[in-house]
């Protein structure tokens, strides 16, 4: 027994000496080398497929509080993950990478290129804002005066927002058609100018459409040959944009429209890409385009008195359908179909000339 603040001492008891873990070893008769026993035999701790992520900074995926800079991230930077853009004023902002979600907020007197985003880009209290932009969902709130040139697969919404001006997205950059790609865009899919506006004024327009010949970069400069982005090199020239041009909303300058669809195959992108520059080159122009899987509903009232021979057509893989406008354009795309696409399954069809015809029944093939 000791006193409570007597020293403990060292000296150990015969009785916990014996009991105290040692480290022995044990000899082979055979060898005579040593094996360690004891505590050097435990296991390494386990280690889990969480513990071998790499950390996130959270810094490298968002802009904060910049002024007067050019800034973004070049490919490759982000892969697919969030991003965030707050608080820039009269920067310069390119985003080269594909994305899961951006939100823009309070940013003012900025120009700014966003790669391809899964998900939904959301605009909140922002004002003169220049801007390209390819998404799933498009949604602005409380902003003014933004200029956006637009690929957007789902109907774009603006909600308490005054002076929207809405045009087509035309952009290149070598990554881009990956880039859409891993963010499970079709570029045949673009609402651009069907725009929803949550909060109408009566006796005002909130939003209103681009003409049609305005040049991307006179809102959005190409990156500066002295910043960061200087090796990416980036086109606005309608022929080189992955997303084709189309006219959207405007007035049709003919009644007579073709709708001119090609079913799954290996080269279908192509092959509508190739039918635009023949048809465009011919002086027609493209309205709206669709990637789309259709029913056979949908077949019968697309084709109607041809439904039958296209049916099984459709269980190959969803179609691309292009709208083209112009006087003669039906027996046109008939003679494209058989001059150039020689052994490839197409089929076009003539519009209604009443408004509601040929565009409504286009419109109502389903998306997936």
């Amino acid at each position: 027994m000791g006193c409570f603040f007597s020293k403990k001492s060292k000296r150990k008891s015969p009785e916990k000496e014996e009991r105290a873990p040692t480290t022995t070893s044990a000899e082979t008769a055979s060898t005579g080398n040593a094996v360690p026993l004891g505590n050097n035999s435990e296991e390494a701790p386990k280690q889990y497929s969480w513990d071998k992520r790499e950390k996130v900074d959270p810094k490298d995926y968002m802009l904060t509080g910049l002024k007067d800079v050019t800034v973004g991230r070049l490919p490759g930077k982000l892969n697919g993950q969030q991003f965030v853009i707050q608080e820039c004023e009269n920067c310069n902002i390119y985003v080269f990478d594909h994305s899961a979600t951006i939100t823009i907020d309070d940013c003012v007197n900025c120009r700014i290129v966003l790669g391809p985003v899964k998900g939904s880009v959301f605009f909140r209290d922002c004002k003169d804002i220049k801007c390209v932009v390819a998404c799933q969902q498009f949604r602005t709130r409380d902003c003014k005066k933004m200029e956006v040139f637009l690929c957007c697969a789902t109907q774009p919404i603006i909600e308490s927002s005054t002076g929207m001006k809405f045009g087509c997205f035309q952009y290149y950059y070598p990554e881009l058609a990956f880039h859409f790609k891993d963010a499970g865009l079709s570029i045949f899919n673009n609402n651009w100018s069907n725009i929803h506006d949550f909060t109408p004024v009566s006796g005002e327009t909130n939003w209103s459409l681009m003409p049609e010949d305005s040049p991307v970069l006179d809102f959005v400069p190409a990156p500066d040959p002295e910043s960061d982005f200087k090796s990416v090199r980036v086109s606005a020239d309608p022929a080189r944009s992955i997303v084709p041009l189309t006219k959207g909303g405007r007035y049709k300058d003919s009644e007579e429209s073709c709708l001119f669809v090609f079913f799954a195959g290996e080269y279908t992108t192509a092959n509508a890409r190739k039918l635009i520059d023949e048809a465009t080159a011919k002086g027609f122009v493209l309205i709206q385009t669709k990637e789309v899987s259709m029913r056979p509903e949908d077949v019968k009232r697309v084709f109607q008195r041809d439904a039958d021979d296209l049916t099984e057509w459709i269980t190959k893989g969803p179609v691309i359908a292009l709208e083209m406008n112009g006087d003669g354009v039906v027996e046109a795309c008939k003679n494209i179909a058989s001059e150039v696409f020689s052994g490839t399954k197409v089929s076009a069809a003539r519009s209604r000339p009443d408004p509601y015809g040929f565009t409504l029944r286009f419109r109502r093939c389903h998306i997936y």
